[in-house]
């Protein structure tokens, strides 16, 4: 059986492997950009089409008021 210090040796090393795998905010992401980069772009693109989806359904309440 382990004892503590080989217990927690064990976790933090898990630990520090777990953080290596995680991506920068400067690292390259899809399309040449950084990852920080592609998630403004991403929510700049959600915030368009919630805006669209909006006009589209005040202009479908207009149409239908007008018949």
């Amino acid at each position: 059986m382990m004892n503590k210090l080989g217990m927690s040796v064990v976790t933090l090393a898990l630990l520090s492997v777990a953080a290596g795998c995680s991506r920068t905010d400067n690292e390259p992401g899809p399309g040449g950009v950084t990852v920080s980069e592609a998630e403004a772009l991403d929510d700049a693109a959600a915030m368009l089409e919630s805006r669209d989806r909006a006009a589209a359904t005040d202009r479908a309440e207009t149409d239908s008021a007008d018949k």
